[in-house]
């Protein structure tokens, strides 16, 4: 028996909880495939590409900090590697890659994972105003993919003014924004890393109020400082591993053709969480 095997690369990827999840959907459809973890360097991101289709990888995810590099590695027409759709171009950055006959297709699933756990949680997305707090490829995607499913005003908050920019250029309807827009905003979305394993909070608990529905895409801790602070505003709250098993069963549907079961999924992702606090 021949054990296909999907991964996930990034630096560093030991606390990935994908392996969890997507195992969970390969024992549930009873295939004889394998997810794993591989930490891979930059310099060492074309080789690992190279070996795609010539081995047993057929599926691949891509996490932090590589969505970006893998983009332009398959965007480049010297290197001939394959191509990308919409999703990925219009984030410019890649976290899902298929291989179908040889070639690479890139593609990115944050923004539609986003945006599906945040209407799994009763929200509409048309004609809602956000403020997306965040400017690299998760929140291009998030910020494209939100305009799609009809967003009246997209303001972006970041650090970086010119990043912030460029991450507005990604639709129309996206803008600098400051954190003052959070006050006339409906949907509220952390795409940094600010609070993963720590008690930080990109944003000033005074600035929330009971109108917003508030995600945050870190997802360790589960109930971040944010998400705390938003709650007690009487804000709704959809934590980070919503976002998280609702852009991994996009990859499934990538790979196979077939969403993944975001139960199933959570659920795995749950049980490995605590696991791992004993």
């Amino acid at each position: 028996m021949t054990i296909e095997v999907a991964a996930i690369i990034g630096n560093p990827v030991e606390q990935s909880l994908s392996p969890a999840m997507h195992n969970a959907v390969f024992r549930q459809r009873k295939v004889d495939w394998s997810y794993v973890a591989m930490e891979v360097r930059e310099d060492a991101l074309l080789g690992v590409l190279r070996t795609l289709g010539d081995n047993s990888i057929r599926a691949l995810s891509v996490t932090m900090p590589h969505k970006e590099v893998v983009f332009e590695l398959l965007t480049n027409a010297s290197i001939n590697l394959g191509e990308v759709d919409e999703s990925a171009i219009l984030a410019r950055s890649v976290n899902t890659i298929a291989v179908r006959d040889g070639r690479l297709i890139g593609s990115n699933t944050d923004g539609d994972g986003c945006c599906n756990a945040i209407e799994q949680s009763g929200v509409v997305i048309p004609k809602s105003r956000v403020v997306v707090v965040g400017a690299g490829g998760t929140a291009r995607a998030i910020v494209a993919t939100l305009a799609r499913r009809g967003a009246s005003d997209i303001a972006i908050v970041n650090r970086t003014e010119s990043r912030a920019h460029d991450a507005a250029s990604c639709a129309s309807v996206a803008r600098v924004g400051t954190p003052d827009d959070i006050a006339n905003a409906t949907i509220l979305i952390n795409a940094t890393s600010v609070g993963m394993g720590n008690q930080e909070t990109p944003i000033d608990a005074a600035l929330l109020h009971p109108s917003l529905v508030v995600l945050d895409a870190v997802y360790h801790p589960l109930e971040t400082t944010l998400l705390r602070d938003a709650k007690r505003a009487g804000a709704k709250t959809v934590d980070g591993l919503w976002m998280l098993v609702h852009q991994g069963s996009l990859q499934q549907l990538a790979w196979f053709n077939e969403i993944g079961d975001v139960k199933v999924m959570r659920q795995a992702a749950v049980d490995e969480l605590a696991i791992r606090a004993h």
